[in-house]
């Protein structure tokens, strides 16, 4: 599942609740964090989508990890308090062959405006209803019983512009030298994840103070 097993599992949906109001707080950013310890420089630097004046956070993730879904209610609510100054993007990630059709289901729900509407679900699926999400004719018949067009989705599914996309979130993934998901990236400088601050919560708040770090020119 993962290039590496992270070394604690994700924070408990109880601890989710009590993270909304957690993030962008002044003790988030009192705490010392370290490269090397808490987030790892980028080098060469990732290229980022954001625009001139906004900081891009990526979140890694692949739809059949069990720590990215039990993530997914945490990095929601801390998305709906980003700064106006953040630029957030999602990247699936593709460790493997197989996990390319997830990639493309990603990207085609992404081109046809969907991403809001059936994002959650689509972890549900594989994770409550144990559907299994892995190749292209069980995707397309999933995403119909969800009431979209199912023809209208297989071409976006099977588009040159969805393959372009995974590729380059495979290019993505390799430069930030993504080791397990869920990951973070910030400003294509820097990379963090679970097993090096021990849980997803705190990855959070490491990025919070990453993206002080970049605003301020610290």
């Amino acid at each position: 599942m993962k290039r590496r097993e992270f070394t604690r599992a994700v924070t408990a949906a109880a601890t989710v609740a009590s993270a909304g109001t957690a993030m962008w707080s002044a003790p988030a950013y009192a705490q010392k964090i370290e490269a090397g310890t808490d987030y790892l420089p980028v080098d060469p630097r990732a290229p980022v989508e954001a625009p001139a004046g906004k900081i891009e956070v990526v979140e890694f993730f692949w739809y059949s990890c069990p720590h990215c879904n039990a993530f997914e209610p945490m990095l929601a609510a801390w998305i709906k308090k980003l700064p106006k100054d953040v630029a957030f993007r999602r990247v699936p990630v593709a460790f493997r062959d197989d996990f390319v059709p997830q990639q493309r289901l990603f990207y085609a729900l992404d081109a046809m405006g969907l991403i809001e509407k059936l994002h959650a679900k689509v972890f549900a699926a594989i994770h409550v209803e144990k559907q299994q999400l892995v190749r292209g004719d069980a995707i397309g018949d999933w995403v119909a019983a969800q009431g979209v067009n199912r023809a209208k989705f297989m071409e976006q599914y099977d588009s040159f512009s969805v393959a372009s996309k995974a590729t380059k979130g495979t290019q993505l993934q390799n430069i930030y030298k993504v080791e397990g998901v869920p990951a973070l990236g910030v400003a294509g400088r820097y990379y963090t994840d679970g097993s090096l601050t021990k849980n997803m919560e705190r990855a959070l708040q490491v990025v919070e103070a990453l993206v002080i770090g970049i605003r301020t020119g610290k």
